[in-house]
């Protein structure tokens, strides 16, 4: 959660009026005020104030100075997001500046590289080291060097409001995973922030076809997933879909396992349940299709994602809770492949089928 609440309070849509007031006004030291008694009421707020609030806070970031403290803005639109204001419309303005935030993070360790020498370590992001030394060191103007600088220090912040709303809408997700991806993905591999949860919210599939074969059995499936946070819970359902469908042999997962995959309810924290690996993960070239990893991770064949599954090398079992607490994960069936077609996908891997 991003913000915690306390006592009810009234008057958080008057707030939000003279917020937007003031930043049209253009006038500093009224938007200041404004902000600081807007974010106040916000914790206290019932939520029928909470959800009107979310849009509008979500509008006002492109008029927030880059330099401003537009990440608790977006967060405080996240929360709004949390309560239960529409994510679709809050998404653009918190993801556009997301994305400016993540490409000037990126700015940022170019120019550091650039300016130091031989194993110069990219600086910790915090903002009480960003000094006139640090900024002289970016060069270029030192309006634009502050504003690299303090993205770099404030891109993690960004996370739980980007969350908010790709985690609440597949829609969200369909309009601007793909072009975040690559931007959070790049930061993400310099290693001074940690990115997970917004790397694997981006790299979400949805409404997904996956071709599915099973090499024991030499059988072939068309499988269609969404919403799957991780290869564990894909794992599952795929165990769920083909095992407990009775396609394969094996031991099919548990109800409650399945349950914490798909509820569409939010988890409530975590449980003790413990799913068991009914399979091997293997990419079409043989290469391991890891657990810890992502649907996004399995190569894609003739314009097709191509999984094979063969028998797992050792016992496997995990916490059963999916990674996103309020993103409920999907796999269905869809149909199972002719033997021509199975053989046909099973020749573009390395693997044969067992006899």
């Amino acid at each position: 959660m991003i913000f915690n609440r306390n006592r009810k309070a009234a008057g958080l849509g008057a707030l939000v009026t003279e917020l937007e007031q003031a930043v049209e006004a253009r006038d500093g030291a009224r938007t200041e005020r404004a902000f600081g008694a807007a974010m106040s009421a916000l914790q206290q707020a019932p939520d029928d104030e909470l959800v009107p609030a979310g849009p509008r806070l979500a509008a006002l970031l492109p008029a927030f100075p880059p330099t401003g403290p537009r990440p608790f803005l977006a967060n405080a639109a996240g929360f709004c997001v949390e309560r239960g204001a529409d994510p679709p419309a809050c998404a653009e303005p918190i993801l556009d500046a997301v994305r400016r935030d993540l490409l000037d993070a990126s700015e940022f360790a170019r120019r550091w590289t650039a300016a130091g020498g031989d194993g110069d370590a990219l600086p910790e992001p915090d903002e009480e080291g960003i000094d006139d030394a640090l900024l002289a060191r970016l060069g270029g103007d030192g309006h634009e060097a502050l504003r690299l600088a303090l993205a770099w220090c404030s891109v993690e912040s960004w996370q739980p409001p980007a969350l908010a709303v790709l985690c609440r809408s597949a829609e969200v997700r369909r309009r601007y995973a793909a072009a975040l991806l690559p931007a959070c993905r790049e930061v993400a591999a310099l290693e001074s922030h940690d990115l997970k949860c917004l790397a694997h919210a981006l790299a979400v599939l949805d409404d997904e076809p996956l071709i599915v074969l099973h090499r024991p059995t030499g059988r072939g499936f068309e499988v269609r997933i969404g919403g799957i946070g991780d290869n564990f819970q894909l794992h599952t359902l795929l165990a769920h879909v083909l095992v407990g469908g009775g396609h394969v042999p094996g031991a099919a997962p548990s109800a409650e396992s399945v349950r914490l995959a798909t509820d569409p309810a939010p988890a409530r924290g975590r449980t003790d349940v413990v799913a068991t690996g009914s399979f091997e993960l293997l990419a079409p070239d043989g290469g391991r299709i890891w657990n810890e990893g992502l649907p996004d991770d399995i190569p894609v064949v003739e314009g097709r994602r191509l999984l094979v599954l063969d028998e797992p090398a050792y016992r496997r079992s995990w916490n059963a809770d999916r990674f996103f607490p309020h993103l409920p994960g999907a796999a269905e069936l869809t149909r199972v492949l002719s033997a021509d077609e199975t053989r046909t996908w099973f020749a573009r891997t390395s693997a044969g089928i067992a006899t």
